[in-house]
C-alpha cells in the first residue's frame, strides 16, 4: 500500500502575525518536515484567493470577520482578507520544506470558498487531488497542518468519503477553535472513520 502526507495550508497568513493567525501555527513546521521522508508522496495545499474573494468580510457591505452568511452553496464564515494570490501572506511558511510531489491550490474561484483539499465548499467542484492520488495508487493518507477544525477537518472527511484510509496527526495540527468548532470537527472526523492520533 502506498501512503501520502497531506500538509494543509502551512502558510504565513495562518501563522503568528498573519492575517488569520492560528495560535502556535508555526510550531508544527519542524515536526512536519521531519515526517516527510516516511511517506511515498508529500502533497502541500495552499489557500490561494483572488483579491476581493467572496469569503472575505471586506467583500460584503457592513459585515465583519467571523460573521456567517448564506451563499448559494450553503453557510459561509466570513474571514479577514487572507492568502491573497502572490502575496507574502499566501506563501508557505519560510521554514517549511516545500519540495513536495504536488502543490494543490484551492479557493481561487472568486465565488466559492474551499476548505477541503478535495472539493470546493459547494461539495461538487473537484480540486484534482483525488485523481492524482488514485492514479499513483495511493490509498493511505496522513493529514497535518492548519487549521485542524476547518481545512484539515474538511479534507479528512472528504478523503474518507472518497474511500481513502485517513489519519489526522493532531500533534502536527493547530486549531482556530471558534465557538466549539474544534470539538465539532473532531466528532465529525470520528463519525467519518477518520483516525485521530
Amino acid at each position: 500500500m502506498s501512503n501520502a502526507l497531506i500538509v494543509i495550508d502551512v502558510q504565513n497568513d495562518f501563522c503568528p502575525d498573519g492575517a488569520l493567525a492560528v495560535v502556535d501555527g508555526d510550531k508544527i513546521v519542524p515536526g512536519i518536515n521531519a515526517m516527510m521522508a516516511e511517506f511515498d508522496a508529500v502533497i502541500l495545499t495552499q489557500d490561494w484567493h483572488p483579491a476581493g474573494h467572496s469569503s472575505f468580510a471586506s467583500s460584503h457591505q457592513g459585515k465583519s470577520p467571523f460573521e456567517m452568511i448564506e451563499m448559494s452553496y450553503g453557510p459561509q464564515v466570513l474571514w479577514p482578507d487572507h492568502c491573497v494570490q502572490g502575496t507574502e501572506g499566501a506563501a508557505f511558511h519560510g521554514n517549511l520544506d516545500a519540495s513536495a510531489d504536488l502543490i494543490i491550490r484551492k479557493g481561487f474561484r472568486p465565488g466559492v470558498d474551499s476548505y477541503s483539499a478535495f472539493f470546493e465548499n459547494d461539495q461538487s467542484t473537484p480540486t484534482g487531488l483525488e485523481g492524482y492520488l488514485k492514479t499513483r495508487g495511493i490509498s493511505d493518507l496522513t493529514m497535518v497542518g492548519l487549521a485542524l477544525d476547518f481545512c484539515v477537518h474538511f479534507s479528512a472527511v472528504d478523503a474518507a468519503r472518497l474511500g481513502f484510509q485517513v489519519t489526522v496527526d493532531r500533534a502536527h495540527c493547530r486549531a482556530i477553535d471558534m465557538d466549539g468548532s474544534l470539538a465539532a470537527a473532531e466528532t465529525a472526523m470520528r463519525d467519518a472513520d477518520v483516525r485521530l492520533v
